[in-house]
């Protein structure tokens, strides 16, 4: 299994691979960049096919953060670790102890915090074992969900808002694919807003609720994307948007939390050329880790966290969103190659400082 000439590696500064044989623990850590700070990323448990898959996986998301981190303008870098399991079954207090102790072998270049198939405990349960941990009721901020949900919610806000001119989200038609925790705190924001969901999850009990709950219709996960909505809001795992996917879409906005969303580069193109408005994900998503940031900056000495305060940072998703849709436009390219553009002027742009201060 190569590294250096992985599709996906782009000059990672480490990759790290964990086995504890008395917990079950394999897991990788991630660190793509610290260019602007530690590499602040979650921890994702998943039941990956082999370690191929979660190589691949934990590459693209740990690469994800360091865009979302200088996009929301942090001082932070990015990582991620994916622990290879099913969450449902296989967890432990030894086993996410035993993560703790690889995140504290990093000595702070990496900070977890929780992640798809990882909740609140779990991190509890790392941090008996390392400080490098972030989003739980001790360190101030907590579970990070609901700051994410916000942020999508006002990226969809403003996503309507340019591509349908529409002022407020009433009847608004809205298919959510996944009912995680962010992605039903988000149909709860939008239900509440007055749209229209049509939902699907893998899981029934979620659907379910949201059927009895928020009025939602049910979907079946296939047909999620092929049904009339104004927006696909994707927020499951990653790729969903591929050569088979794309052609279904009815929607013409798509804004959801799940990360790398596009199963390639060029899915962004294809997109774009269909005449969607792709809010990119990482800047769509960012939500969770803006209010991290406020944690991690008060256990630096900074000003203790405020929940408002760290909201109202959120809240600036949208006129970042508006930002790269400009230079989209600006540029004829599509929304994701603008994103990543004005991420990587902020990194090189960190990278001079830094040469400059030493």
């Amino acid at each position: 299994m190569s590294i250096f000439t992985h599709d996906e590696f782009d000059g990672h500064e480490e990759v790290a691979f964990c086995y504890d044989g008395a917990s079950g623990l394999r897991a990788i850590i991630a660190i793509h960049d610290t260019t602007l700070g530690p590499a602040l990323g979650g921890c994702r448990m998943w039941p990956y096919a082999d370690e191929a898959a979660a190589l691949t996986d934990v590459l693209r998301l740990s690469k994800g953060m360091s865009y979302k981190s200088a996009l929301a303008g942090l001082a932070l870098g990015g990582g991620k670790s994916v622990i290879i399991g099913d969450g449902r079954k296989m967890k432990s207090e030894a086993l996410f102890r035993a993560m703790g102790r690889f995140v504290e072998s990093m000595g702070g270049r990496y900070i977890a915090a929780e992640d798809v198939g990882v909740g609140v405990t779990d991190v509890q349960q790392m941090a008996k074992e390392t400080d490098h941990v972030a989003g739980i009721p001790e360190k101030g901020s907590g579970d990070p969900s609901p700051a994410t949900a916000y942020g999508v919610f006002v990226a969809l806000e403003t996503a309507v808002a340019l591509h349908y001119g529409r002022s407020d989200l009433k009847g608004c038609r809205v298919a959510i694919q996944g009912l995680g925790a962010v992605g039903y705190q988000l149909a709860e924001r939008l239900a509440a807003a007055g749209a229209e969901l049509l939902v699907s999850d893998i899981h029934p009990e979620p659907v379910a609720r949201a059927v009895e709950v928020l009025g939602a219709r049910a979907v079946a996960p296939e047909a999620i994307y092929s049904q009339a909505a104004d927006v696909f809001a994707p927020c499951a795992l990653g790729a969903v948007l591929n050569d088979a996917t794309i052609p279904q879409l009815k929607a013409e906005v798509i804004v959801g939390s799940a990360n790398n969303q596009l199963a390639e580069p060029r899915h962004g193109q294809l997109l774009a050329a269909a005449g969607k408005l792709y809010a990119p994900d990482y800047l769509v998503n960012a939500g969770g880790v803006i209010n991290i940031s406020h944690e991690v900056i008060g256990g630096s000495g900074g000003p203790a966290y405020e929940r408002a305060r760290a909201f109202s940072h959120v809240a600036r998703i949208g006129a970042t969103l508006r930002e790269v849709v400009r230079l989209a436009e600006a540029e004829q390219i599509p929304s994701s190659e603008a994103a990543d553009r004005l991420a990587e002027r902020r990194l090189r742009a960190g990278a001079k400082d830094s040469s400059v201060a030493a």
